[in-house]
């Protein structure tokens, strides 16, 4: 198993399926690299520098694809996502590729269906059950990998949190607006203590009507 690689950027593209690699030279030998979009933006190459790219290899009957992530971290989520019953690489790819990787995280663990349905591919169905099969192993996971994330006391219940999108999405904002509000709100102690929905709804759109 390659655990990672260590080299200079002789290429980064993109092919016709909207997926990017790095062209990766270690001791005279290009490997071929499926990465993630943010990654690809980070890579230079005209930098002289050697990075290090960590990868997982994939194997199947008619072929081999070499993915490469940022972090350790990055790696062993991605290995996390594909052991998901139906979760293959490239799902796992857009979730990684839409969610800074605390925010991922912080979403599987808490079941927030809401915020995992934005990725690319990813239904409602698929989302719970990446939720279901992975929040306790990522709630473990996540202390020794060093990735800080918020605690439940720090957001709304998931029936709030429901109820407020439906209700402001009706009212014609957007999840951009309703993420933010929500964020803001979650940080007024005295609301966080109120657990009923409607004092939530009425906070939110006397909030946005500032706006």
């Amino acid at each position: 198993m390659i655990s990672y690689l260590k080299g200079k950027v002789a290429e980064v593209a993109k092919n016709s399926n909207n997926r990017f690699f790095v062209i990766l030279e270690v001791q005279g030998i290009g490997y071929e690299i499926q990465i993630p979009s943010r990654l690809s933006r980070q890579i230079s190459v005209s930098s002289e520098e050697d990075i290090q790219i960590f990868t997982h290899l994939q194997i199947r009957e008619d072929q081999q694809i070499l993915y490469g992530f940022s972090s350790l971290a990055e790696r062993d989520l991605f290995r996390q996502l594909i052991s998901v019953t139906g979760i293959g690489s490239q799902l796992a790819i857009a979730l990684i590729e839409t969610f800074e990787l605390s925010e991922l995280v912080q979403a599987i663990v808490t079941a927030n269906i809401r915020i995992l349905i934005k990725a690319p591919g990813v239904g409602k169905k698929t989302a719970e059950r990446i939720s279901l099969e992975l929040k306790t192993k990522l709630s473990q996971w996540r202390n020794g990998a060093g990735i800080t994330t918020s605690t439940r006391e720090n957001m709304p219940s998931l029936e709030i949190l429901e109820d407020v999108e439906l209700t402001l999405l009706a009212l014609g904002y957007t999840n951009e607006e309703i993420d933010s509000v929500i964020s803001i709100l979650s940080k007024d102690q005295l609301l966080m203590k109120n657990p009923t929905v409607e004092e939530w709804i009425r906070n939110a759109i006397a909030w946005l009507s500032k706006e």
